[in-house]
């Protein structure tokens, strides 16, 4: 194999709120044959100018368009909270593009797409509700909470992404990802219960299992070694299914 060619690139999607900093150590810690990329979408992180998105589908196009250059090997997706919706949808586009599909996607803390109801608006709840309810969540430092001016920048940002993720709804006619798809969920997440984290199977064609480990919706803050092994595993599995197939 080329040396210069990564084994797997992975793109690895934030949380409604976040930005790649939580993930920063992660390329560190997966193989270095990897081709670890943390996305930030506009209005996060590096991308700190850019106004954000409020639309899912747009913002999947808008990451997509970044990272078409870069589908020059196997690629995967891994998306925790939003993250994961955006995962979805990319994976979704790609197919509708022509580009190569991720030879895998692992969701993470997102309930599996179902059909428009109606859900939580907490994109409307006051300030101090809000903060209770991230603060419930975990993921966002104590300091935005405590400093008002942080609080100022960061809550409108918050707002637009979970107004995002909220008035979201999959196509009628989405059909099963043609992907290998792994789910993870954190049992004791009272935000998305590991059980919603189930109805993942029915949405790809190719499930390779739902992940619970310790810990809340953000149970990989502390200590990301359990998830990471489970991420590398679980694209590993993908990868080698993937070479079994063009061997055949």
């Amino acid at each position: 194999m080329d040396s210069t060619r990564p084994a797997l690139r992975l793109f690895v999607l934030h949380h409604a709120g976040g930005s790649h900093v939580l993930y920063r150590h992660w390329p560190s810690a997966l193989p270095p044959t990897w081709d670890v990329r943390l996305l930030d979408a506009p209005g996060h992180g590096l991308l700190l100018d850019l106004p954000p998105i409020g639309d899912a589908g747009r913002l999947a196009d808008f990451l997509l368009d970044g990272m078409e250059a870069e589908l020059t090997c196997p690629y995967a997706l891994f998306g925790h909270s939003m993250g994961a919706l955006v995962a979805y949808e990319i994976t979704r586009r790609a197919a509708g593009r022509g580009l190569p599909p991720p030879v895998w996607v692992g969701v993470s803390a997102r309930p599996a797409p179902r059909p428009a109801g109606p859900g939580p608006r907490y994109h409307e709840l006051p300030d101090a509700e809000l903060r209770a309810r991230l603060k419930q969540l975990g993921g966002t430092p104590d300091e935005v909470f405590e400093d008002p001016g942080l609080w100022s920048v960061f809550a409108p940002v918050i707002r637009a992404d979970l107004r995002l993720v909220e008035n979201w709804r999959p196509a009628d006619d989405a059909a099963a990802l043609p992907v290998a798809l792994s789910a993870y969920a954190g049992a004791g997440d009272h935000f998305t219960a590991p059980q919603a984290m189930a109805a993942w199977a029915q949405h790809t064609e190719h499930f390779l299992g739902l992940r619970v480990l310790d810990g809340g919706h953000f149970y990989f803050q502390d200590d990301p070694g359990p998830l990471l092994r489970h991420i590398e595993r679980d694209a590993r599995t993908a990868l080698d299914a993937r070479a079994g197939a063009a061997r055949t």
